[in-house]
């Protein structure tokens, strides 16, 4: 099918094939694969493309939006459906080339990351070779003991390990799911679980999270939605910190006990750095579980390694998603997260490191609650702050002020209002300029809402301004 669209709006003539949403989904996908479509090209309005292949309205719907889902297009009101840029997905770290003052990394705080020399020196032994085993002994050991008090009782599992939380989760995607099959996940959510559902062509479905974590309701409505997996952070959630309460992991249980053969994934990203208990969603009776733990945020997201605990069917399926690739973590890499991870004087300098980012987030919503900005600390290495007003605009007078940081709308699942949160790392920032980052976010807050409502903040004084 040819569809006729005006070539004086920039719009382009290509052929779309397909009777069903997934047909059509498919050619519009190798059309942009091919560059017969390129980022920002216009696609025929919904009514027309249905006309011009026979099909129903909502079949067409329906394929755009599969693509809205995968992040291939985006829908701009009456803008119309363009395909979307090459990276639709923020992503993680320090922005490039920029004179800001940077608080939207997400990174730990170097100064707490453990100095590896002296257990490198440690670990050059002989060399690993084809066909041994894939796990060093000494880690293995380490890791099941670290993660069996965190599952029920007696559960059956084997350790498998990845270069990382995100390859973890990825292989186990994969291992398990097809392209458009459709994944539950955490909104607000980790940027990397987006990018990593929308690149494998995978379905996000939105669970909304609160304070208590992913919600009993959110996680019902996706289940009926057919998913095949669910992502869930247990606590210290990115990007908000939020944690499962006991109760709230037990109602979450309760939904999963009626689909034991959904693949659930418990993304434990922060683990001993927490100051939360770890609840899980993972119940005794589940089939189909992986909980991972990344070593990144406590020795350094250099240190690419993660172990992840699953059924024993799982894992077999895991480590087939390794063999044609990777097939195992240097064993040099294993030896040397062992030796630090088992190290007396680097494990106080995790607790310490810990107790740094929770006191730091909590001296900084302290700082911001008194400039009438009221913030809850929650846990994590970032702070998930509430405006009241625009992100972006928000954002933007920060900028102005010397400040880079995150809009929460980066962190959304498909179309919602703009957010008005942003996600802050702080902990690296001394007192003074703690201070100032409080005054000047919440002198945005009011120069945003004034545009909005002159006459809103009548009668209302900063923290700063009555001392």
């Amino acid at each position: 099918m040819r569809p006729q669209t005006n070539q004086e709006d920039g719009d382009v003539i290509v052929d779309i094939e397909g009777r069903s949403a997934a047909e059509i989904a498919d050619s519009l996908r190798t059309l942009i694969e091919r560059g017969a479509l390129r980022p920002g090209d216009a696609l025929p309005p919904v009514r027309t493309l249905a006309e011009q292949l026979g099909v129903n309205r909502n079949t067409a719907v329906s394929a755009y939006r599969q693509l809205t889902n995968a992040g291939v297009v985006v829908t701009l009101g009456r803008g119309g459906t363009r395909v979307a840029g090459s990276s639709p997905v923020a992503q993680e770290g320090f922005a490039a080339d920029t004179a800001l003052r940077d608080i939207g990394t997400g990174n730990p705080d170097a100064s707490y990351i453990p100095d590896p020399s002296v257990a490198l020196a440690s670990i050059a032994r002989r060399p690993v070779l084809y066909g041994e085993p894939v796990i060093d002994p000494g880690l293995e050991r380490w890791a099941s003991e670290w993660i069996t008090t965190d599952l029920p009782p007696a559960t059956p599992m084997r350790i498998t390990v990845t270069s990382g939380a995100a390859d973890a989760v990825e292989r186990l995607l994969a291992q398990a799911l097809t392209r458009d099959d459709a994944v539950a996940l955490e909104d607000p959510c980790f940027l990397t679980s987006i990018h990593t559902v929308r690149v494998a062509g995978y379905r996000p479905v939105s669970v909304p999270v609160d304070d208590e974590g992913m919600t009993v309701d959110g996680l019902r409505a996706a289940l009926e939605q057919g998913v095949r997996a669910v992502i869930c952070t247990p606590r210290a959630q990115n990007p908000t910190g939020a944690s499962l309460s006991a109760q709230r992991a037990a109602d979450l249980r309760a939904v999963l006990a009626e689909h034991p053969y959904v693949l659930v994934i418990e993304d434990d990203h922060y683990s001993l750095l927490s100051r939360r208990p770890h609840h899980s969603l993972i119940g005794a009776e589940h089939r189909r579980w992986a909980l991972v733990r990344s070593v990144s945020k406590f020795l350094g997201p250099d240190m690419c390694l993660a172990v992840t605990a699953s059924d024993p069917e799982t894992a077999d399926r895991l480590a087939m998603r390794l063999t044609p690739g990777t097939t195992w973590v240097s064993h040099l890499l294993q030896r040397l997260v062992h030796a630090l991870a088992t190290d007396p004087e680097v494990q106080a300098r995790i607790e310490r490191a810990g107790d740094h980012y929770a006191d730091r987030n909590i001296a900084f919503a302290a700082r911001l609650t008194a400039e009438g900005v009221p913030t809850d600390p929650a846990d994590g290495l970032n702070l998930w702050v509430p405006l009241g007003a625009s992100a972006r605009a928000v954002s933007e007078q920060l900028m102005r002020r010397g400040w880079l940081v995150r809009p929460g709308d980066e962190f959304a699942l498909g179309d919602r209002a703009p957010s008005e949160r942003l996600r802050l790392t702080v902990h690296d920032l001394d007192d003074a300029d703690q201070a100032k980052l409080a005054a000047d976010l919440a002198a945005s807050v009011r120069a945003v809402i004034a545009l909005r409502d002159p006459h809103s903040l009548q009668g209302r004084a900063p923290a700063s301004e009555v001392r």
